[in-house]
């Protein structure tokens, strides 16, 4: 008997305790025959599904405030389940692109590009975002429209420029395969696969892609020396100026502050004195939040360009160039950012000391962790129809 059939009849809530042992031969031979039918189109795992609570791990600096759905607890099996939809091109219209088509481990679950190209060949709105450490984000995209991972997960499955699924259309499509309906029995005790299902298992693995192990963590537990430079880039970067004390800075910190690297809040930061895109007040319908977008994290940043909203900057070369020289004094511009002086008024020197501290924040076991990656390898990808 394959492990994948041994764990299905472990599984509980599966079998009867009533049942009597020639019924139970019976329905066990009937199992096998079932899962034998699909061996020929899909490799069993070579271990047993991982069930039971996943333990979330993360730095005590993070804090406990996050919410995981009642209706949508973290399972072992639930993460097993997201992480193999995550990489599924079946959810697509097309059947070409997954959701790693836009976020590849490598980028930090980006795509390098400015915007991202759907099944259209169309390309998206806005920037491709890294989807680190989304456990503790309450306001999803860049104009916060979800406010949870569950919803979030299915507006680019049924986006028409995005994968472009008519509703129930994936869900129709992963039915009909050899593997994924006892694994959606398995986590939601049902073979019955629907769109929202599918939301709740991708949520399940986004949840697991936190991001705490750059030199930047080690340097917070004492176990890394900053560079000189590495430390006037700190410096600047927490620092906000002030001519009358003679303070140089940058006042990163007041967005991007803190261990995750960024504040839950939404800013205009200047990048054009007539806004092109409304962002956050196509949600909220207020004035004051014309141009706005979501802060996002700064996490992995070397690893995430190009950078802002619609990925008009190639290089973090060119980011602080706008922070320093170019900052707009639209109507809207954050008032956190200099607009009356059009910048910060970096030196060369101060934006090298800033980039270098910036590279701290890469975490190259995030990048290269074995179970963020594509698990398929493992599971052969042909979906043969039953």
């Amino acid at each position: 008997m394959t492990t994948f059939a041994m764990l299905l009849l472990r599984r509980p809530g599966f079998v009867s305790m009533t049942i009597n042992s020639k019924k139970m031969r019976v329905w066990t031979l009937g199992i096998i025959g079932i899962i034998a039918l699909g061996m020929a189109s899909w490799k069993a795992v070579d271990d047993p599904v991982p069930t039971g609570p996943y333990t979330l791990q993360y730095p005590a600096s993070f804090g406990g405030r996050f919410t995981i759905p009642a209706d949508n607890p973290t399972t072992q099996e639930g993460v097993y389940l997201g992480r193999l939809l995550f990489y599924e091109p079946l959810l697509s219209s097309t059947k070409t692109i997954s959701c790693a088509s836009c976020h590849q481990q490598a980028r930090a679950f980006t795509d390098g590009l400015a915007l991202s190209v759907g099944v259209t060949g169309k390309t998206t709105q806005r920037n491709s975002m890294s989807l680190t450490n989304l456990l503790w984000v309450r306001q999803l995209f860049w104009d916060g429209r979800s406010n949870s991972l569950e919803e979030q997960a299915l507006v680019p499955l049924g986006h028409a420029d995005e994968m472009g699924s008519k509703p129930n259309t994936a869900a129709k499509a992963l039915q009909k395969t050899t593997l994924y309906p006892a694994l959606f029995r398995l986590v939601f005790g049902s073979d019955t696969i629907t769109d929202v299902r599918i939301g709740k298992a991708l949520a399940q693995f986004e949840r697991t892609l936190i991001s705490a192990n750059s030199r930047y963590d080690h340097y917070l537990l004492g176990t890394y020396q900053l560079t000189e430079s590495e430390k006037r880039g700190m410096q600047l970067f927490n620092s906000a100026p002030s001519m009358e004390r003679n303070v140089r800075g940058g006042n990163c910190a007041h967005c991007h502050g803190g261990p995750k690297l960024y504040q839950e809040v939404f800013h205009n930061n200047g990048l054009d004195l007539k806004v092109t895109d409304a962002g956050r007040q196509v949600i909220t319908g207020l004035a004051l939040d014309n141009g706005r977008f979501r802060v996002p994290t700064l996490r992995n940043i070397a690893l995430t360009a190009p950078y802002m909203h619609d990925g008009r900057f190639a290089t973090l070369e060119a980011v602080l160039n706008h922070y320093s020289e170019h900052i707009q004094n639209g109507p809207t511009l954050s008032h956190e950012l200099p607009g009356q002086t059009s910048g910060f008024h970096l030196t060369r020197n101060e934006k090298s000391d800033l980039i270098a501290f910036m590279h701290l924040f890469t975490d190259s076991t995030f990048v290269n962790n074995p179970q963020f990656a594509d698990p398929h390898h493992r599971v052969h990808r042909v979906h043969r129809v039953k």
